[in-house]
């Protein structure tokens, strides 16, 4: 996974082009009608049950925007919230929170989806040894905050990007030559380029779990697409060798069964993909 420094730098570089995307030239509806000394308070308010995200992200945005701006907050992110209640309230430059309400929102909203549909799933989970994982299927430009909200709602992160975890899935092992050979050259490149990244490998059926099986240095086999019958029978297959990961359209439906076969992880692109904003408001008071 990558490191501290790094998502703190991939959080910047949101928040500073959400800034630019939003504001540009200027807010000039707030510079038009808003007196640059004016002084202000707004509270977050919820219109939605489910699991707060993004506070501290807000935060950060309201940070950055202007360093004046004074946070108090009354909820955490991870804490179930119900209609009517405020998360936090913040004062200051009646611009500068006005600048900042919509990125704010934006990013509270999905954060606040992803960590309550997480949240779901975690306790659909409940009693078993599974722990539920998101994917790469983020939104082009705010995955570390998806990925953050995932956490927040329960969830583990899977790898953060292409560049952190080694994933052979079936192009790739396709592309290669096969399963032996995609693994056989991954272990050689990862060895001349002295890279220390563990190696998740797909399997699309039983026999290619055996085939992965006869490979040395697999971190994880990925169990896609398979029913429950055969997950079962692949998870007694892999043992102890390696970890398990099942995926491949497992929804609320049908997530416990899988869990019940066996395995270690599930990973679920519907946390980020699929959720719709949670309601919030910023308003002034």
């Amino acid at each position: 996974m990558i490191s501290d420094s790094q998502f703190q730098n991939e959080l910047h570089l949101i928040i500073e082009n959400a800034i630019r995307e939003d504001v540009g030239a200027g807010d000039y509806s707030s510079l038009a009608c808003i007196p640059f000394d004016a002084q202000g308070k707004a509270k977050l308010l919820v219109k939605e049950n489910g699991i707060i995200a993004g506070v501290a992200f807000a935060k950060m945005i309201f940070n950055f925007v202007d360093p004046n701006l004074k946070v108090t907050s009354y909820i955490d992110d991870g804490m179930p919230v119900n209609y009517g209640d405020i998360v936090f309230h913040v004062e200051g430059s009646s611009q500068s929170i006005l600048k900042s309400e919509r990125v704010v929102l934006n990013a509270m909203q999905r954060m606040s989806a992803i960590a309550t549909k997480t949240s779901k799933y975690v306790n659909l989970l409940e009693g078993t040894n599974t722990k539920i994982l998101d994917t790469r299927k983020t939104t082009p430009g705010f995955r570390a905050p998806e990925k953050w909200a995932v956490k927040i709602g329960g969830g583990e992160n899977h790898r953060f990007a292409l560049y952190d975890m080694i994933m052979l899935k079936d192009n790739h092992n396709d592309y290669a030559g096969g399963i032996t050979n995609a693994i056989a050259k991954t272990k050689q490149y990862l060895k001349d380029n002295g890279l220390d990244l563990k190696i998740i490998v797909e399997a699309r059926n039983l026999d290619e779990v055996r085939e992965i099986l006869q490979n040395d240095g697999v971190y994880r086999i990925l169990i896609d697409n398979f029913n429950f019958d055969d997950t079962t029978k692949a998870v007694q297959l892999i043992g102890n060798k390696c970890l398990t990961e099942s995926s491949g359209n497992i929804n609320e439906a049908t997530i416990k069964r899988y869990a019940d076969c066996g395995v270690n992880f599930i990973s679920s692109g519907a946390l980020t993909h699929s959720v719709c904003n949670m309601d919030l408001s910023l308003k002034a008071f």
